[in-house]
């Protein structure tokens, strides 16, 4: 496989895919650039090796052209980062997109129109109407699916070689992640810098464990999590489950939760998961006390219980001081820890407390020598919150991509340039 530190770019075009699907304000203003920043050692590095760049990415969910999604908002700052002026193509098809990559020169820097702006870049068919039968739909998906390699074939002709840097989409079978990568050799295709980096860490994670290996899962919805908690049961020494997902597992074991967050349908799996826990040897740790309030709240009246002694009228935002300690305790032992969800509300300055807690223990942890990977935009904007980002091995800027890839699925964006 191709690395982006041995291809030599001089004289070449490519087509790097971002993820510049930044948040923007009523006045189109970018309110966080973290993920233009991510990418810019692999820009900065082609440029520097007298490349030329075809910038292509996704911003928002628009179903067809819009104002609101157009990436033209984005060029201004992005000059400002890059420090050359960047050229945009008002469309990431046709003529102008087409004309304007081919006349490219050594050093300069040209974004295209929002991919997702076509129906092909994702394998959906827009302007399809709300009452279309089952027949047009299927028939609408099929000729989708067959645009969608032309779609490619198209963007890959604008370059001599392909980068992908978004591991935000890795996980999507998308024109642009996945089926792009067909039209170039081995040779000619290749990870950024950041996707470099976001692999590795998943395969240190997953696959070049150091024991003992914990794993801290939070979030409100066992649904939502429900094959990586699987997954992860295979592989990890301790799962420490926390967020609103404590409460159903409390429940299932004959607590009382009070108004605490529940999923009342998925009580008999909690119960097989505590099970499939003891079968695989596998220390998973529960929350023993919550901090708990009359209303969700910020403002609300405030106590200590135990988890599993919630008073109705009550209900759980945040685990307790010896939840924290027992937590903690099995964070700062470990060697291999992966870290996905708040332990509370950490929203609301009066439930920050448990969040924190488990941040600065994997950073002790960090300090002794574990690998540690954080992941998630709540976790994410957790460590951000409280300044402990510099004192983790990793943080992931891939959401969905890195569930995925916990899960123990293939990645779609990264097995198109593995193969």
């Amino acid at each position: 496989m191709q690395s982006i530190e041995k291809f030599n770019f001089a004289g070449k075009k490519a087509f790097v895919r971002v993820d510049f699907n930044v948040p923007l304000d009523e006045n189109f203003n970018i309110t966080d650039d973290t993920r233009m920043r991510a990418a810019l050692p692999t820009l900065k590095k082609i440029l520097a090796g007298g490349g030329s760049i075809i910038i292509g990415s996704h911003l928002g969910r628009p179903k067809g052209p819009s104002d609101k999604f157009s990436l033209k908002h984005i060029l201004k700052h992005l000059s400002e980062l890059l420090g050359v002026e960047v050229q945009f193509a008002n469309d990431c098809m046709g003529k102008e997109a087409e004309e304007k990559a081919a006349a490219l020169q050594p050093g300069e820097v040209l974004v295209i129109e929002n991919l997702r702006f076509y129906g092909e870049e994702q394998g959906k068919p827009y302007g399809l109407a709300d009452d279309a039968t089952d027949e047009e739909k299927a028939a609408a998906k099929k000729a989708i699916k067959a645009s969608q390699k032309e779609f490619a074939k198209k963007l890959a002709s604008y370059a001599d070689c392909y980068v992908n840097d978004a591991f935000g989409t890795a996980h999507r079978a998308h024109a642009s992640t996945a089926l792009m990568a067909d039209s170039f050799d081995a040779d000619h295709k290749m990870f950024g810098l950041l996707m470099e980096k976001e692999v590795a860490a998943v395969n240190k994670v997953m696959k070049d464990i150091k024991r003992p290996f914990t794993a801290i899962m939070g979030g409100s919805k066992v649904s939502s999590k429900i094959e990586i908690i699987e997954n992860l049961l295979t592989k990890v020494d301790n799962l420490i489950i926390a967020g609103g997902m404590t409460y159903t597992f409390t429940k299932a074991q004959g607590g009382k939760i009070g108004n605490s967050i529940c999923e009342e349908d998925k009580i008999d799996l909690a119960l097989s998961l505590i099970k499939k826990a003891k079968e695989n040897g596998v220390n998973l740790v529960l929350a023993v006390d919550a901090k708990i309030a009359d209303d969700f709240s910020n403002d609300a009246n405030t106590k200590f219980v135990n988890v599993n002694e919630i008073p109705d009228g009550w209900e759980g935002l945040d685990i307790g001081p010896k939840t924290e300690e027992l937590f903690a305790k099995v964070i700062k032992e470990s060697k291999t820890i992966l870290w996905n969800g708040p332990t509370g509300v950490f929203e609301f300055e009066n439930f920050t407390h448990g969040t924190k807690t488990v941040g600065e223990a994997i950073v002790e942890a960090t300090k002794n020598g574990a690998f540690s990977l954080v992941g998630g935009g709540d976790s994410v904007a957790a460590v951000n919150k409280f300044g402990l980002a510099n004192g983790v091995s990793y943080v992931s800027t891939g959401g969905g991509a890195l569930l995925e890839a916990i899960e123990g699925k293939t990645l779609p964006g990264i097995a198109a340039i593995e193969k």
